[in-house]
């Protein structure tokens, strides 16, 4: 007799998931103090928090793989909730860095076709977050720039032109979006301590970015229960009545 068939076992738990989709800022999001690793923290046995960022990634190559990490009909491939955080390669200036540039309107129009399909694999805009790429610090990005080789390949001012391309979509498409580009700047406040190296977050920007996002996030799954119930809940006689449930405790 199988350890399951001797004590009965209930159903297999489904764990909901939050995916995170975007380039090297969400890909460094689970290192220590990261804004996912904080998600993840923050939503620990209520949900699975997915990191599947990639590093250097455009929305040309992340409209590609995006049926590669979700599909219909699986359950787990439905998840409560799912960001999407491109722009900071996309906004690379063409002369300077053609690998990674995209035209302004084919970085609109890959967002909203990455909606669409999440859309027609039953997540619907509802559970979409769309998150602008953050400001730019020239002057600490030149620096790292000049130490690869290179120019700089990237300005604020395009940046900002990618981020209000996302607003735009997040609007046609009615879906939530997070404007870090001008929540960073607002007031015209020095928003290079958001930074570590001009283009990636820092401590500071990872735990700025998670207080902005919290909100948005967490009007998703604030009804999901904990799974599994507390410690102290479980009968001491008979655990298994209490761990071969349904898990909502």
């Amino acid at each position: 007799m199988s350890l399951c068939e001797g004590l009965g076992c209930g159903s297999s738990l489904l764990w909901p998931r939050v995916l995170l989709f975007g380039d090297s800022i969400t890909q460094f999001s689970f290192q220590q103090g990261g804004w996912g690793a904080s998600l993840a923290d923050r939503l620990v046995r209520k949900c699975d928090v997915l990191n599947r960022g990639f590093s250097g990634y455009n929305t040309r190559w992340a409209k590609i793989i995006l049926p590669r990490l979700i599909r219909k009909g699986n359950v787990l491939d439905s998840p409560v909730a799912v960001t999407i955080f491109f722009g900071a390669n996309d906004s690379a200036l063409k002369d300077e860095n053609p690998k990674q540039h995209i035209p302004l309107e084919e970085y609109a129009a890959n967002l909203r076709s990455m909606v669409q399909y999440l859309r027609s694999v039953d997540v619907p805009e509802g559970r979409i977050v769309l998150i602008t790429p953050p400001p730019l610090c020239e002057a600490a990005w030149e620096k790292e720039c000049l130490a690869q080789g290179c120019k700089l390949n990237r300005l604020n001012v395009v940046v900002g032109e990618y981020a209000s391309a996302c607003l735009q979509v997040a609007r046609d498409c009615g879906t939530d979006v997070l404007d870090l580009w001008t929540l960073m700047q607002k007031d015209g406040q020095d928003f290079s301590p958001y930074l570590s190296d001009g283009l990636h977050l820092s401590p500071k920007g990872n735990e700025f970015l998670f207080s902005h996002l919290w909100p948005l996030i967490e009007k998703r799954v604030s009804s999901l229960p904990l799974l599994l119930p507390y410690w102290r809940d479980v009968a001491e006689a008979r655990p298994e009545l209490s761990l071969l449930g349904d898990g909502d405790h």
